[in-house]
């Protein structure tokens, strides 16, 4: 019988082991490992960002290895219309997300314009500046990039290339194949901006223009006149449309109680109307 219970002893406390076991198990399982996977998630995270900035440092090591005549011909422009240095432009156009853009402007039949936004953008803080919420504050701050110009809200100035041919772009010929120009629509006033583009500078380079290409006579020839007075004219409409704009009607809304409670008689309601 002692033996019996002995036995009997010995398996429940195998069983309670295995329980116990089974237990601290799942219990270590269920918090234990929160833990962990968080501390593992931002030793990930740091690591992560340590690889990205690496990779990006060897991006734009690359990049700035295939600066040739051409790049440095679309820096020089840039950095002279928008009065900043070579090399804060240079560091721009390499640290761009839309840096290929430009390689397919420099290609045979490539891109016709290459477009380059200067203009306040909101960028995060640092870390340190994060508020006790969590939120972090927003600054805007100018910076130079490359765009398409339909993604992003165009408020400051834009530098453009154009091709004047589908040649292949290269050292030798971009000064003759590529133009360069600028349209400032500081604080967004897009309206104003064209209309200065194309009257201080479009228009008056047109008129002084002698070779046309394969129209004869130039500035004399009928077509090319005609062509003039319609850009004066739809530059005309444009400063038109833009005062108009400008000068329109602002309404401002009006709390009708006020009114409402000092009408007390029949003259008052009269008066009114």
């Amino acid at each position: 019988t002692e033996s019996k219970y002995s036995r009997r002893g010995e398996n429940l406390q195998a069983r309670s082991t295995e329980l116990g076991s089974a237990v601290t198990g799942s219990s270590l399982t269920a918090v234990l490992p929160a833990s962990t996977t968080v501390k593992k998630s931002i030793v990930l995270s740091h690591e992560s960002r340590k690889e990205l900035d690496k990779q990006a440092k060897v991006t734009k090591e690359e990049r700035r290895a295939q600066i040739d005549g051409r790049h440095k011909y679309l820096i020089s422009r840039l950095a002279d219309g928008i009065d900043l240095s070579d090399q804060h432009v240079e560091e721009a156009i390499i640290s761009d997300d839309n840096f290929q853009l430009i390689e397919l402007f420099f290609a045979p039949s490539g891109l016709k314009k290459l477009l380059f936004f200067y203009q306040d953008v909101f960028q995060r803080k640092s870390n340190a500046s994060l508020r006790s919420d969590g939120s972090t504050n927003s600054l805007p701050q100018k910076k130079l990039f490359i765009t398409t110009g339909s993604t992003e809200d165009f408020t400051g100035t834009c530098a453009f290339f154009l091709r004047t041919s589908d040649e292949a772009i290269t050292a030798s010929n971009v000064s003759q194949e590529v133009n360069f120009g600028m349209l400032d629509c500081s604080n967004g006033n897009i309206l104003q901006g064209l209309e200065f583009f194309l009257s201080q500078i479009m228009i008056p380079a047109l008129k002084s223009q002698q070779n046309w290409g394969a129209v004869k006579e130039g500035l004399k020839n009928s077509q090319i006149q005609d062509f003039l007075y319609s850009v004066d004219k739809f530059v005309h409409t444009l400063s038109s449309s833009r005062q108009n704009i400008e000068d329109k009607i602002q309404l401002t809304k009006v709390d009708i109680d006020t009114y409402v409670s000092n009408l007390q008689n029949p003259s008052d309601y009269i008066s009114a109307g």
